[in-house]
């Protein structure tokens, strides 16, 4: 299943909720309004209510409710295609049609984003020859980034007025959908509730300067993260096969897969729930793929660009890069 958060217009201003794209045609099938058709063919009183707290329609409280929401979630959509529910008897829309609502990050406000470095050929071509630390191969390192700068697909990414080395990075994220503290590595599956599309955007030369203090990155990355278009659920994506592509401008830059991990997501989740709760809504990117970026391909993005990461079983992550200094301006399209 591929859920998304949709946004829409209504009298009283633009509303986000919670959705799912169907296999058939990319439709954006809206979760608590289907889950509402559902139970209401079942005679349940008080349908809508139920599906209120069964699918809620902020994604955040969705994996809160564990594998219960993701459930009711599934059937209710399967049931809205395979019935070709289109909307209530109110009026409220259950099913849009493809691009006719604006598709934001799947979580808007994640609750923590932690980003890893566990790529070993991303590591040796971004050292460039340099000696790669020994802790490197002895636990997984990460940093946290901004969950206030999240951007969504077709949204405008601004350039920061700080830097002239804008650089994207093609990553894959795993999205916690069950909380959990001392967390072992064969018990971690049943913690990852799907993936999504990491774009951990970069300013380079500020990231260089800052880090020879032997802080950070902060100033180098928190300005902006691009996720989406979609979280799949874990059972519907084939992480260790699936190809990665960016493109730059419509000239792909960098190919290839995940490859070999140093620290598996699920060793990942072990090391870091040692003595820390992780949470539903928690992101955990695996970091740069190899000649994933363009510091590793000395290529420079340029203000105005359109980057597209695309991940085989997820889809497209395409935003434009603004021009220097210009701020924040999230758009519905490029």
């Amino acid at each position: 299943m591929r859920l998304v958060t949709y946004e829409l217009p209504t009298p009283l201003g633009r509303v986000r909720r919670s959705g799912a794209l169907s296999d058939a045609d990319d439709a954006v099938i809206d979760l608590a309004l289907a889950r509402t058709a559902l139970l209401a063919r079942r005679g349940l009183p008080h349908a809508a209510a139920l599906a209120a707290v069964e699918t809620p329609v902020d994604m955040l409280a969705l994996l809160g409710t564990g594998e219960h929401g993701i459930e009711a979630a599934r059937e209710a959509v399967e049931a809205a295609v395979a019935e070709g529910v289109e909307q209530l008897g109110d009026g409220a829309v259950v099913r849009h049609a493809p691009g006719s609502v604006r598709l934001l990050a799947p979580v808007p406000r994640p609750n923590s984003l932690r980003d890893f470095l566990v790529v070993e050929e991303h590591v040796r071509r971004a050292r460039r020859g340099r000696e790669i630390p020994p802790e490197w191969f002895e636990m997984p390192v990460h940093y946290k980034g901004n969950v206030d700068a999240v951007y969504g697909p077709e949204d405008l990414v601004p350039w920061p007025a700080y830097t002239d080395r804008l650089d994207y990075e093609l990553e894959v994220c795993a999205v916690v959908g069950k909380a959990g503290r001392r967390i072992a590595a064969a018990d971690a599956p049943t913690h990852i509730v799907g993936y999504t599309i990491y774009n951990d955007w970069s300013a380079r030369d500020i990231q260089r300067r800052e880090m020879t203090v032997g802080l950070g990155p902060a100033m180098g990355k928190d300005f902006a993260t691009s996720l989406g278009p979609c979280l799949v659920t874990a059972d519907a994506f084939d992480r260790d096969a699936a190809r990665m592509t960016a493109r730059v401008d419509g000239e792909t830059w960098s190919s290839g897969g995940l490859g070999t991990m140093r620290f598996s997501f699920e060793e990942i989740i072990e090391w870091v729930s040692q003595e820390q709760t992780l949470l539903p809504g928690d992101h955990l990117g695996s970091g740069t793929v190899g000649g994933g970026c363009g510091l590793e391909l000395d290529r420079w993005i340029a203000e105005g660009s359109v980057v597209e990461l695309e991940v085989d079983g997820i889809g497209v992550l395409r935003n434009r890069v603004g021009r220097r200094g210009a701020g924040p301006e999230p758009a519905a399209g490029l």
